[in-house]
C-alpha cells in the first residue's frame, strides 16, 4: 500500500481524505469522510497508482480494498472497524472471485455486505466498485 497516498483535510467540521483521484475535485467528493466516530468510504475502484487496471476481477477487488484500508487508516480507523460493505460489479456471475478476496480481508470481521450487478461503472476498465462504512471507537 506504499503507493497509495492519502491526504486529510478538515472541511466543515469533518475530516476528509483524498486519494488524489481526478474524479474527486471534478465531482466534488472525498475518498472518505470521518464525522465523529463514523467513517464512510465512497465507491472505490481497483485502479493502480499508474491509472491502469488489472484484467482480473480478483486483483481489482484486492486493490480497491487496499485503497479503502489506506483511507480508513488516514482517518484513524482500521479495516477491523468496517461494519458494512457494498460491492458493485459489472458481471455478477464472477461473484466467487469477489467473495474470495472479500473473505480474505473480512473473514473474521464479517460486516454486513451487498453485491449487485450494474451495467457499467464510470470507467469502462473498472470491473468493481466498493463502498465501506466503519465505526471507530
Amino acid at each position: 500500500m506504499s503507493d497509495i497516498n492519502i491526504t486529510v483535510t478538515d472541511r466543515h467540521g469533518r475530516q476528509c481524505a483524498s486519494s488524489g483521484s481526478a474524479w474527486e475535485p471534478k465531482m466534488g467528493y472525498s475518498r472518505a469522510v470521518r464525522a465523529g466516530n463514523t467513517i464512510a468510504v465512497t465507491g472505490t475502484v481497483g485502479v493502480n497508482a499508474d491509472g491502469s487496471y488489472s484484467d482480473s476481477l480478483a486483483d481489482q477487488t484486492r486493490r480497491s480494498l487496499e485503497i479503502i484500508q489506506a483511507a480508513l487508516e488516514a482517518l484513524g480507523g482500521r479495516i477491523e472497524q468496517v461494519y458494512r460493505t457494498r460491492m458493485y460489479v459489472t458481471d455478477v456471475s464472477l461473484w466467487e472471485e469477489v467473495a474470495s478476496v472479500h473473505g480474505e480481508v473480512f473473514g473474521d470481521i464479517r460486516p454486513a455486505t451487498t453485491i449487485v450487478e450494474v451495467t457499467r461503472l464510470i470507467d469502462d476498465a473498472a470491473l468493481i466498485e466498493i463502498e465501506a462504512d466503519a465505526l471507530v471507537s
